[in-house]
């Protein structure tokens, strides 16, 4: 039990490294701020691209999401910052991160949100029409309200990855809150930051998770 302490719970480790990991914070919330939105805007152009007249345009809306819900994102991380170099694109390590999390994260949800509106009933979008509202109108008056009803819970969910998802900025070196802690880890030789870290996301994570559940619930109940 002493040793799990002094390696794993170890607070005089923890009160050296907190500045790094508070830094680490900071830096992962601001990935998130840009990274989330970013992906909600793609995924919702993914969701009405893949309802255009056109059919060249739907499949590729189709090998585009195909593409990047079975690409790892990790590799696909490692190929824009270590990849696109060497065709004369070298981004910033933040740009590259931004970058790999919009073409992963539109993917998922631009299929909730294609699952959102597919779900409003066709009648919805002939009487929008009947109105005399541009497409462009009756989309974001009439059916994306309802259709992100429909899939919040959803939409909470794949927030809640992406959240996660962003530790793996770390291996391109940007230093958000899981390379703060490989590196406080690295110079005291003890877990303690990394068992930091994941407590860290714990408390940042579970109102999310939270409300994630309650909305479950809620859905359910109307059931």
């Amino acid at each position: 039990m002493d040793s799990l302490l002094v390696n794993f719970f170890n607070l005089g480790i923890l009160q050296q490294a907190w500045p790094y990991l508070l830094k680490g914070l900071g830096m992962t919330v601001l990935l998130c701020v840009v990274v989330i939105p970013l992906g909600v805007a793609g995924g919702l152009a993914v969701a009405i691209a893949s309802r255009a007249p056109a059919r060249w345009m739907r499949w590729a809306v189709i090998a585009y999401v195909d593409f990047f819900r079975a690409f790892p994102p990790l590799v696909l991380l490692m190929f824009i910052a270590f990849g696109l170099p060497f065709l004369g694109l070298d981004l910033p390590a933040f740009a590259a991160v931004a970058l790999a999390f919009l073409l992963n994260t539109s993917s998922y949800y631009g299929e909730i949100f294609r699952a959102g509106i597919e779900s409003i009933p066709r009648g919805q979008f002939e009487a929008a029409r009947s109105l005399g509202l541009s497409a462009t109108q009756y989309m974001t008056r009439v059916i994306l309200p309802q259709a992100v009803k429909n899939v919040l819970p959803d939409l909470i969910g794949n927030t809640l990855e992406v959240v996660k998802l962003t530790s793996i900025a770390s291996v391109v070196a940007l230093p958000e809150l899981l390379y703060a802690a490989r590196q406080a880890q690295a110079v005291t030789y003890n877990a303690t930051p990394i068992i930091a870290a994941g407590i860290i996301y714990l408390v940042c994570l579970w109102p999310l998770v939270r409300l994630l559940s309650r909305f479950e619930h809620k859905q359910l109940a109307m059931r």
